[in-house]
């Protein structure tokens, strides 16, 4: 059975200073670690360590420096629970995977002979561009089958390599307008639809802040409802991970919904 058979809370654990939720909160690795651990105390099934921002913009990060930030606290967290590693490096996927990781959370979408060779998850992004380029300006005659295309083409990649976990995600965000995230949203039923476990990533993103018309005066930090009700949507239209900051709500909305679906099950 895939590691991804339920629905599942991906934390997440940004060990750099430049993130644009939380950068430089963790940089210290002690207190990245503490953070991890917080998560899987609230409930995350999997906490995905990245020491390179890939927000609209940001400078691209050496691989010695990458792996310095991000090693000593996936070797620790492993200990605790399933790790994943962020990154678009080989070489730091391979030196994460060696400290215990056991994903690959890749946003280049080019690391899938890697986690096949190293026998581990693979998530694969659609991304249009690098995060230095790809919020200008990014164009799709029509989104959702172009990114469902681009998937679904990783996804044969996948099984012909023999990758046995593959997760999905569309990419909101990178290389997308506000219409082009809701538009995948609105049709997610269309990447479900692939047959592999589909991963939401828009946990505090701009656009949560812009559709709450709260952009100028929301920092990321504060927009905690628009991520749940992000991350409620995504879980009711196929999605079985999403990728979140604050890991409890999450947590507290599949208990509630799972009881709630025991006692339908149970009604006369």
């Amino acid at each position: 059975m895939s590691e991804l058979a339920r629905v599942r809370i991906m934390g997440i654990v940004n060990v750099t200073p430049d993130s644009f939720s939380d950068g430089g909160r963790f940089f210290d690795h002690a207190r990245a670690i503490e953070h991890g651990l917080e998560l899987f105390g609230e409930g995350a099934d999997i906490v995905d360590v990245g020491g390179e921002s890939t927000r609209p913009g940001a400078v691209p990060v050496a691989g010695d420096e990458e792996l310095r930030r991000v090693l000593p606290v996936v070797r620790e967290l492993a200990r605790y629970g399933p790790v994943s590693i962020d990154t678009r490096k080989p070489d730091v996927a391979r030196a994460a995977v060696e400290a215990g990781a056991v994903v690959i959370n890749d946003v280049s979408g080019r690391l899938g002979p890697v986690a096949a060779e190293l026998g581990v998850g693979w998530v694969v992004m659609h991304a249009k561009g690098d995060p230095q380029t790809m919020q200008h300006n990014p164009t799709y005659h029509d989104v959702v089958t172009e990114v469902r295309d681009w998937l679904a083409a990783r996804l044969r990649e996948a099984r012909e390599l023999g990758i046995d976990d593959v997760w999905l995600d569309p990419g909101l965000g990178f290389g997308k307008t506000l219409e082009h995230n809701l538009a995948l949203l609105a049709n997610l039923e269309a990447i479900v639809a692939l047959g592999a476990p589909v991963l939401v990533g828009a946990s505090r993103k701009s656009m949560l802040a812009t559709l709450s018309r709260r952009e100028a005066t929301l920092p990321p930090a504060e927009r905690e409802e628009q991520s749940l009700a992000a991350a409620i949507w995504a879980f009711e239209h196929g999605a079985q991970v999403v990728r979140v900051h604050r890991v409890r709500p999450v947590r507290q909305f599949l208990t509630l919904r799972g009881a709630m679906e025991e006692a339908r099950r149970q009604w006369p």
